[in-house]
C-alpha cells in the first residue's frame, strides 16, 4: 500500500474521519454511563443512610418498650411486696 498515491488520500481520509467518530461517540457513551453509575451509587448511599437512621429508630423504640416494661414489671413487684 502506498500512502503517498494521491487515490490513497480519499480512502484513508474516509477510513480515519469514521474512526474519529465512532471514537467520539465511545467516549461520550462511555461519559453518560459512568455519570449514570455514579448517580445510582448515590442514591444507593441515600437509601442505606435512611435505612440506618430507621434502623436507629427502631432500636430507640424497642429500648423504650423494655423500659416501660421493666418498670410496669417494678411496680407489680412492688405492690404485690407491700
Amino acid at each position: 500500500m502506498d500512502f503517498g498515491n494521491p487515490l490513497m488520500i480519499p480512502i484513508v481520509g474516509t477510513i480515519a474521519g469514521t474512526l474519529m467518530i465512532v471514537f467520539i461517540v465511545g467516549i461520550v457513551f462511555w461519559f453518560k454511563g459512568r455519570e449514570r453509575e455514579l448517580q445510582v451509587h448515590q442514591e444507593m448511599q441515600i437509601r442505606q443512610r435512611k435505612h440506618e437512621r430507621r434502623m436507629k429508630e427502631l432500636e430507640l423504640e424497642r429500648v423504650k418498650v423494655e423500659l416501660e416494661k421493666s418498670k410496669v414489671e417494678q411496680a407489680r413487684s412492688a405492690v404485690s411486696a407491700g
